[in-house]
């Protein structure tokens, strides 16, 4: 499977997402630029996660059908339809972890070889079901954050 490049300029792989983008701050979507997307790309999808949260992995971020041409998610913005996260809400949900050790926030991205039609409230686990079969690559951000 093609690997996406998937970068933000707020922050670098594996390193501390600023508090701007966390419950503590303005608790906006941080940017996000994906490349090497393979020509064939209908649509483009992110979930963001994290495993280590204390109840099991928390869903932040889930959204799909973005346009491919949209390789550059700004901040404080909707890229495609947005889904439920694990808050039940629709939306970036900012990092907000206890207070104690870093989390892992990891940024999924899929470029995928259609549009879905999914509901408004499809959560991440639904739109990975919906997406197998049509995954063309994929690329992980990690970004951590410790209050």
């Amino acid at each position: 499977m093609q690997q996406l490049t998937i970068t933000s300029s707020a922050f670098e792989h594996n390193k501390r997402i600023p508090e701007k983008y966390t419950c503590t701050g303005q608790g906006i979507n941080p940017p996000l630029s994906i490349e090497d997307i393979p020509q064939d790309t209908k649509t483009l999808a992110i979930i963001m996660v994290d495993p280590d949260a204390v109840e099991g992995t928390f869903n932040h971020w889930v959204t799909w059908n973005i346009p491919p041409s949209k390789n550059k998610i700004s901040e404080h913005s909707v890229p495609g339809t947005e889904g439920l996260n694990t808050a039940e809400e629709h939306g970036y949900h900012p990092p907000c972890p206890p207070r104690g050790k870093p989390h892992r926030y990891i940024f999924k991205v899929y470029a995928l070889d259609t549009e879905l039609n999914l509901d408004v409230n499809t959560t991440a686990e639904e739109l990975e079901a919906a997406m197998q079969g049509h995954i063309l690559a994929k690329g992980e951000l990690i970004g951590l954050y410790q209050r």
